[in-house]
């Protein structure tokens, strides 16, 4: 008998050119041979068993799957944000907000399609001395920060990434002078002056 394989998991068992059976490998890897007269069964062997699968099996085959496995981790994204450490290079470092000083006061164009300026500060923060770039927000609210001013910036509520059509910045004021931006434009509290 003569077996010819194809790409389709399906043999051709062909004997003189009265035998002639198809074998399908679907769930019991067995196949009935046909004649005009006579059934029998045959097994099929499944290729599957004969190869491998892309990984080494041998018995001292441990370092190789473990290099293997450490290497391809980093493919994760999970992973990879959990473990790489980038989170220890950015201005906040893990916490939620961080107090620094007024450099300077900026204005920065809306991108488009809207056209204003909004109104921003260059912090310098005191815990690693990075300056960033935090908005100012609600209309008058520049107008109760100075330069050299202490204040506390919290994240904009994007997880790092720039709100709305303000481009790269990241951050706002919260407080200034320890009193709240919003008491203080609320008129519930007054700036101290010292």
């Amino acid at each position: 008998a003569v077996v010819s394989t194809q790409s389709t998991w399906e043999a051709v068992v062909s004997t003189q050119s009265t035998w002639k059976a198809v074998v399908s490998t679907q769930s019991t890897w067995e196949a009935v041979v046909s004649t005009q007269s006579t059934w029998g069964t045959f097994k099929f062997i499944p290729l599957k068993t004969l190869m491998g699968a892309h990984k080494p099996r041998g018995i001292n085959a441990g370092r190789k799957l473990k290099i293997h496995r450490r290497l391809n981790l980093w493919a994760d994204k999970d992973y990879k944000k959990a473990n790489q450490g980038a989170k220890w290079k950015k201005p906040f470092k893990c916490s939620s907000h961080a107090s620094g000083i007024v450099v300077d006061k900026i204005a920065v164009e809306a991108k488009q399609p809207n056209s204003a300026v909004r109104k921003c500060v260059r912090v310098q923060l005191k815990k690693n001395n990075k300056k960033i770039t935090a908005y100012v927000p609600r209309d008058g609210g520049m107008g109760f920060i100075d330069e050299n001013d202490e204040v506390l910036v919290a994240g904009f509520g994007r997880s790092g990434h720039a709100k709305g059509d303000i481009p790269g910045v990241r951050f706002k004021i919260v407080k200034t002078a320890g009193c709240s931006l919003l008491a203080l434009w609320l008129r519930k509290v007054e700036k101290p002056r010292h």
